[in-house]
């Protein structure tokens, strides 16, 4: 049956509508990292991977936040896009207000040494070892001409201080542990006031105990600092510490686990924790790989609209 004309919308309400949804806050508004369906190819003789498929990303001001992911998931390659280190392909990446797609090499830098912190996996690329542990937090703040120096060495003592590790402050690298190493390394990615402190597997080359110490640190630094943390790892112990633990699964956002405090009739605290399939702007959802094999779903699935939910079966 055809609709009359009365029920049809005319062109100038549909016009109205798209400038409408146009005017309205744009993806993330408000968070201090959004990814809008970041893309990231590399070609490589002639062959194209695409590391990241069209991610969706957001995080909030001062959340402390962990992203997992198998080898080759693309964690890695949307932690160097958000480091100022590489370029998406396509999409949006936007960090405290600055356009990683649109960067220029000096706007880069200047991304690189004031808005953002690093923290590599591999010590010995955090720290200069002819340098004392206090002269690697300063030199930060030298090169990017961070206030006076009597307010750099302030900075640096307290940041020294609050990781726990102020009595290293004469020693070079070579002289401290890699708990100590680690610990001074996020002291100096944190010296010029990042919006966000990013970590490549921090704990990967430590032991159980002093992994526990350097996420003791990070927690430390994102209450006393209200410092945004994201840490990309795969150490169940870190991803289970953190209030958000995102999931990415052949270069999209698959899954989001939520935990929080709750306490029982008695006054007991315990950690509730919940998982959810991530909808991405596309509408697309990831449905976790064990629920499609026990149902046999390949190929094709049937969908069905309910009040309040949507049924997703088997086709057949």
């Amino acid at each position: 049956m055809t609709p009359s004309p009365a029920s049809s919308p005319t062109f100038e309400e549909l016009r109205a509508r798209s400038a409408a949804a146009q005017d309205g806050p744009a993806y993330g508004e408000g968070s201090v990292i959004a990814c809008d369906r970041l893309v990231r190819i590399f070609s490589a003789e002639g062959v194209e991977v695409q590391a990241l498929q069209g991610l969706d990303l957001t995080v909030a001001h001062g959340e402390l936040m962990a992203i997992v992911g198998a080898s080759g998931s693309g964690k890695s390659t949307l932690l160097q896009i958000l480091a100022g280190l590489d370029v998406p392909t396509a999409g949006r990446s936007v960090v405290a207000g600055n356009d990683l797609l649109t960067l220029d090499a000096k706007a880069r830098l200047r991304y690189r040494r004031e808005v953002v912190g690093f923290v590599w996996q591999q010590t010995a690329r955090n720290l200069l070892p002819f340098l004392t542990a206090r002269q690697n937090v300063l030199l930060p703040m030298q090169l990017a001409g961070f206030r006076a120096r009597r307010a750099r060495a302030e900075r640096a003592d307290s940041l020294l201080e609050l990781l726990g590790v102020a009595e290293c402050r004469d020693r070079r690298p070579a002289e401290l542990s890699g708990g100590q190493q680690q610990r001074v390394a996020i002291a100096t990615a944190l010296a010029n006031q990042p919006s966000v402190l990013l970590a490549d597997e921090p704990t990967g080359e430590l032991d159980s105990e002093t992994a526990a110490q350097i996420f003791e640190a990070f927690r430390s630094v994102n209450s006393e600092l209200s410092t945004t943390v994201v840490i990309v790892t795969h150490d169940p112990m870190v991803a289970g510490e953190v209030r958000r633990t995102v999931a990415i699964r052949d270069g999209r956002a698959a899954s989001e686990v939520l935990r929080r405090l709750a306490t029982d009739a008695d006054g007991q605290e315990s950690v509730e924790e919940r998982e959810y399939a991530m909808l991405d702007r596309a509408g697309r959802v990831q449905l976790p790989r064990p629920f499609l094999e026990a149902l046999a779903m390949e190929h094709r699935v049937g969908l069905t609209l309910e009040p309040d939910h949507i049924a997703v079966r088997p086709e057949g």
